[in-house]
């Protein structure tokens, strides 16, 4: 007779996907609204998105838990930024932060998959992209979680990101309209629904633009 004893498991995979997509003026993030846990969904109208500043958003899968700790961390920093240099952090200096945190804890990580967005020094919609430790690349496009393995090879048929080998380098942020953007994230998210059952129940979908944030939602499959 085998001996059993408990392990401690110190993380859990919620499941979730996070699609952004970055224009000349505006800056698209979506992600659905589904927490699951193995076969259980948790939660049907959970959201992914998170405010970090006025015109800087990231969207998180992975584990939840890890996500709010990280998201708490990143506040606090920011605040302490704000009252040392009286004015808010831009996007590429958040996407410094949120790579410096995630790195400072490579040897324990938070299990989160993340994408950033917002605009650029020169006011150009900009897409930051991370693993768990920390790596980051701006590109104009990026998905992340249990359904990016689906959608990504979509949007790399319909976007078609200049290589970063590129010489001189090409602007990374994609020709889409923004309306045409919603449309393509709508489309992804869609078929993404049809085949991995961590995604689906509501589309949550932030666009970023000079106006300021406005959100939108759609339905997904239920089941």
């Amino acid at each position: 007779m085998t001996k059993q004893q408990a392990r401690f498991e110190p993380y859990d995979f919620n499941g979730g996907t996070c699609v952004a997509i970055a224009g000349a003026d505006y800056c698209v993030v979506a992600a659905d609204t589904r927490m699951s846990t193995g076969y259980n969904i948790l939660t049907r109208d959970y959201s992914k998105i998170c405010k970090l500043a006025d015109k800087c958003l990231m969207a998180s899968s992975g584990f939840q838990a890890d996500v709010k700790a990280l998201q708490k961390v990143l506040g606090a920093k920011h605040l302490i930024y704000q009252h040392q240099h009286n004015k808010q952090m831009s996007c590429p200096a958040m996407a410094r932060l949120l790579s410096n945190t995630l790195y400072y804890k490579r040897f324990f990580p938070y299990y989160t998959f993340n994408v950033l967005v917002g605009f650029d020094e020169e006011g150009k919609g900009c897409v930051y992209t991370y693993d768990a430790v920390g790596s980051y690349e701006k590109v104009g496009y990026s998905a992340q979680g249990s359904g990016a393995k689906l959608i990504m090879p979509v949007l790399d048929n319909q976007l078609k990101s200049p290589s970063p080998l590129l010489l001189p380098a090409l602007d990374a942020v994609t020709p889409l309209t923004e309306a045409e953007a919603i449309d393509v994230v709508k489309d992804v998210f869609a078929s993404a629904t049809e085949r991995d059952i961590y995604t689906g129940d509501k589309l949550e979908i932030v666009i970023v633009n000079a106006d300021g944030i406005r959100r939108e939602y759609a339905e997904l499959r239920k089941d």
